[in-house]
């Protein structure tokens, strides 16, 4: 008998040493950006292609030199607990202007802070996790030109078990991936537009309907959505459910008016505003896109 405890315990050490390690936070090795060079010009465009003063500006912002100064503060509230965007402003104490262009990439596509530890996925890292490393560095070097601001972060309020972080290295296994949504015989634009949508743009995050543990179902990319309160439905982007044409999907992104003349309202107001800063061909590149997502399962 007490042998057959002792293997039991010695199995359950072993398990629990086995769980740990795989779900570990892995920033990437310390050399993974050696070489690159961060151009700010290019780095505004991937700016604006991820929505950065969209979550960061400080609540209440409406004019657009404002919304640079990305002191945090906006409320996310979820059935998991209240989030709040932290200060990512070139601020070196309260903001990320201590931060390297590697622990940028740490943050964005591999979920780890500066501390090592797991960032919560109110962070869209789970579609930035494709995102070049040229295109961090390219956007490092923007934001590092951006106005530096003093304001502390607010910390989470997240009930138990979500304000344990090393919980999220499971979470992290079991819906991060590396794969492409939508993938096949892409042409170039299709595939630039495949890059904006599942990835710099996260659109997934909204239009993409979520499990219990928070999971986007990728099987029903762009199906539709609900906001975590529940009290904002996101439509779907489903050429079975979405029927505007190409033309119409781009001019929406450049001017914010739909074909039947009406004006773009709520959250995307921002997404527009992002888009209207990109060129023609991106916003071409996103409709094309779109029109190659599969209908629901």
């Amino acid at each position: 008998m007490q042998k057959t405890i002792v293997s039991l315990a010695a199995l359950a050490a072993v398990g629990a040493a086995g769980f740990f390690y795989l779900t570990r936070p892995q920033p990437f090795d310390t050399d993974a950006m050696n070489g690159l060079v961060g151009d700010a010009e290019k780095g505004e465009l991937v700016f604006h292609a991820s929505g950065c003063a969209s979550c960061h500006m400080a609540p209440g912002t409406e004019d657009e030199e404002m919304a640079k100064i990305l002191k945090g503060g906006l409320k996310f509230a979820s059935e998991f607990g209240t989030f709040y965007a932290p200060n990512i402003s070139p601020d070196p104490e309260q903001g990320i202007g201590s931060w390297s262009a590697l622990d940028l990439a740490n943050a964005m596509l591999r979920g780890v802070d500066t501390a090592g530890e797991h960032l919560y996925p109110a962070f869209p890292y789970a579609s930035y996790r494709n995102t070049t490393l040229q295109d961090v560095a390219d956007l490092y070097a923007y934001m590092m030109t951006l106005p530096a601001d003093q304001t502390p972060s607010v910390p989470h309020e997240l009930s138990f078990p979500f304000n344990l972080r090393f919980t999220l290295g499971a979470w992290k296994l079991m819906f991060v991936t590396d794969k492409w949504v939508v993938d096949g015989d892409l042409n170039e634009s299709e595939q630039r537009g495949r890059y904006l949508v599942e990835v710099l743009g996260h659109c997934g995050e909204c239009h993409t309907p979520r499990n219990v543990l928070g999971g986007m179902k990728r099987g029903d990319w762009l199906a539709g959505g609900i906001d975590p309160t529940g009290l904002v439905e996101f439509p779907a982007l489903t050429p079975d459910k979405f029927t505007w044409s190409e033309t119409d999907i781009a001019y929406y992104l450049r001017s914010g008016f739909t074909p039947d003349y009406d004006s773009v309202g709520g959250e995307m107001v921002h997404v527009v505003d992002n888009y209207s800063h990109l060129t023609n061909s991106d916003r071409e590149a996103v409709a094309a896109y779109l029109m190659r997502v599969p209908a629901a399962n």
